[in-house]
C-alpha cells in the first residue's frame, strides 16, 4: 500500500557467484509448530532451500538440498548460508559447487497439499572459479573473473519436506538437459488427483507418483520445454504439455 519494503531476506549473503534468487517461489498456508501460518517457499541456484513466513519475513527453515553444495562453511542465526572465502574465485582456482547456473533454475517447481512436499529439478555439479584480474579495481562486481565448467555428477527429480528442509525421495534421470552446464528442466505440476507430471531428459512426459515418484505413465513427445498445465472443459480434465512449438493435450478415454 505505500511502496516501501515490509521485509528481506538474503539467501546468498555477500554472493561471489551471482547465484541471484530469481527462482520461482512458492505460497502455502499451512499450520507450523501449531501456528497458521502463510508462507513462502523457495528453491534457490546455491543449492539451498528456505520457508519463510511471507508476512513478516521471519525465517522458519533452512536445508541443503543440493548434496555437492560446498560454497558456504554453516548456517548463521539468521537461516542464512555462510559464505566460504575459501570458495571465492582465485588465482589457482576454486573447485566450487554449484556451477554458476546452480542446482536448480528458473524451471517451475511444484507443490503437493495433499503430501506437503515441494518438487524441484536439480543438477549436483562443479566448477572451477578463476581470479584473472588481481588489481583493486579490475576485481570488483562480477569482472576480472572466469568459470570452467568440470563435471556434472547427476540430475534429479527431488522432493523436499518444506518443514524440515529434508530431501523426501528423489528420482535420478538417466540422461540430462544442459543450460550452462546444469540441468534445468521445464517444470512440474502436481494434481489433485495425486499426480505429478514433468517432462524427462529422454523427452518423455511423465506422470510420477508424488508421494515417493514412482513413474506410473509416459508418452514420447520430444523435448518437453513447459511445465505441464492443466485445465476442464465440458467436465473433463485435460493436461497440456509443450514440446519445441507444438501443444499436446491429454484426457481420460470417457
Amino acid at each position: 500500500m505505500t511502496g516501501k519494503m515490509a521485509w528481506h531476506f538474503s539467501t546468498s549473503p555477500h554472493d561471489t557467484h551471482d547465484w541471484d534468487s530469481a527462482q520461482t517461489p512458492v505460497l502455502v498456508d499451512d499450520t507450523v509448530n501449531g501456528r497458521q501460518r502463510k508462507l513462502v517457499l523457495q528453491a534457490t541456484r546455491n543449492g539451498y532451500f528456505f520457508t519463510l513466513d511471507r508476512v513478516t519475513g521471519e525465517h522458519i527453515v533452512t536445508g541443503k538440498f543440493s548434496s555437492e553444495a560446498n560454497w558456504a562453511k554453516g548456517i548463521d542465526a539468521r537461516g542464512r548460508p555462510e559464505r566460504n572465502p575459501a570458495k571465492d574465485f582465485h588465482v589457482g582456482g576454486a573447485l566450487v559447487s554449484p556451477q554458476n547456473a546452480g542446482a536448480t533454475n528458473w524451471a517451475p517447481p511444484a507443490f503437493s497439499p495433499d503430501t506437503g512436499l515441494f518438487y524441484v529439478s536439480r543438477n549436483e555439479s562443479y566448477s572451477m572459479y578463476y581470479l584473472t584480474e588481481t588489481g583493486p579495481l579490475g576485481a570488483m562486481g562480477l569482472g576480472g573473473k572466469e568459470e570452467g565448467n568440470v563435471t556434472s555428477l547427476g540430475t534429479f527429480l527431488t522432493a523436499i519436506d518444506y518443514k524440515t528442509g529434508k530431501i523426501a525421495w528423489e528420482h535420478r534421470y538417466a540422461g540430462s538437459w544442459w543450460w550452462g552446464g546444469t540441468y534445468i528442466g521445464h517444470g512440474y505440476l502436481t494434481t489433485a488427483g495425486r499426480l505429478l507430471f514433468g517432462g524427462d531428459p529422454g523427452g518423455n512426459l511423465v506422470a510420477y507418483d508424488p508421494a515417493n515418484g514412482r513413474p506410473l505413465w509416459h508418452t514420447r513427445l520430444g523435448e518437453v520445454s513447459s511445465a505441464p498445465q492443466t485445465y476442464m472443459l465440458d467436465g473433463r480434465q485435460y493436461v497440456l504439455a509443450a514440446s519445441a512449438d507444438m501443444l499436446y493435450a491429454f484426457v481420460l478415454p470417457q
